[in-house]
């Protein structure tokens, strides 16, 4: 009986580890800040909050997430990317089907499960809220089968990364909570929302592009071309600085151009890390000991920007 126990554990530990469970975090975020918005802003048709609405996108977003994360393990594995990486907390694999506490085919198997709960759910939002939806979906989907095998090797990992579980999970989730089928397309989505979207889909690229910098030799050995590998670990450390710009920049004039609350200042908090880890970044960019730090402060920074845009945007305006 014990040693039942002991299997269970192990196992529930080790899938926790292969679908990176802490990183899951960011996809709950994410569409906090959508349900933010569709909590203060009901849009046209004035739909009431509909919280069985709001955890299916969660769940169906947090599918996503463990769905391309698998697919990017079962891939590292396929080609033995994994067996050459130097693992992190944050980059190189979880190592579990290296150490046989999972197989390729299991990982596969609740790879594609969870695409196709994700897909469902993108489906029942389809008819039950706005066709857009499917668009979004759609380019989801594409995303998470593509993205090892095509976009990482093409430079647009980084890219479709931000808007798929960035961007469009924030825009996704306010049509999903506040539209109905027969609207036009332009009255599903105000400017506001658009805009404070594009922060998290940046500090969504950013935080694959860092990450990517401890895999670059063991990445390109398996046939990648990611950004990191194309620029070099310098000019890419530069890249990474100006998105923190570009993503504290939007943050700071949206208030002043009248399109978000000042409240929505708060995300600004964690802008010190995200200038500690461009630093080190540019500094340190070939230093795996100094980068690991480095790589901690920015899942810090992304995460508790988009919690604290998610707190921003709720908190009524005249309070």
């Amino acid at each position: 009986m014990m040693e039942k126990q002991v299997k269970k554990s192990v196992s529930l530990a080790a899938w926790m580890a292969q679908v990176r469970g802490p990183f899951l975090i960011l996809a709950v975020l994410l569409v906090a800040i959508g349900l933010a918005f569709a909590y203060q802003i009901p849009g046209p048709a004035e739909i009431e909050f509909n919280l069985w609405h709001a955890l299916l996108l969660v769940t169906g977003v947090v599918s996503a997430h463990i769905s391309v994360n698998l697919f990017n393990e079962y891939s590292d594995h396929k080609t033995r990317i994994d067996a050459h990486t130097k693992r992190t907390p944050f980059s190189g694999g979880s190592g579990m089907m290296q150490q046989g506490l999972t197989t390729p085919r299991q990982v596969l198997a609740v790879a594609v499960t969870t695409l196709l709960l994700a897909f469902s759910i993108g489906v029942y939002f389809t008819f039950a809220s706005h066709w857009f939806i499917m668009v979004l979906t759609l380019i989801g989907g594409v995303t998470i089968i593509s993205y090892t095998e095509g976009l990482a090797r093409i430079q647009l990992g980084e890219l479709f990364a931000g808007l798929a579980l960035g961007s469009l999970v924030v825009i996704g989730t306010y049509v999903a909570m506040t539209a109905t089928p027969g609207m036009p397309l332009s009255g599903i989505l105000p400017l506001k929302v658009i805009l404070v979207s594009i922060p998290p889909g940046i500090l969504t690229a950013l935080l694959l592009l860092i990450n990517e910098f401890p895999d670059m030799e063991a990445d390109r050995a398996g046939g990648r071309r990611h950004l990191v590998i194309v620029l070099g670990r310098k000019k890419a450390a530069y890249l990474y600085a100006f998105g923190m710009f570009l993503t504290f920049g939007t943050i700071l004039i949206l208030p002043l151009v009248g399109l978000a609350s000042a409240w929505i200042y708060l995300a600004l908090i964690p802008m010190p890390l995200g200038i500690r880890s461009s630093i080190t970044a540019i500094r340190h960019g070939d230093d795996m000991h100094k980068m690991v730090p480095a790589l901690g402060t920015n899942v810090i920074t992304v995460l508790g920007t988009d919690l604290l845009l998610a707190v921003g945007i709720i908190i009524p305006q005249g309070f």
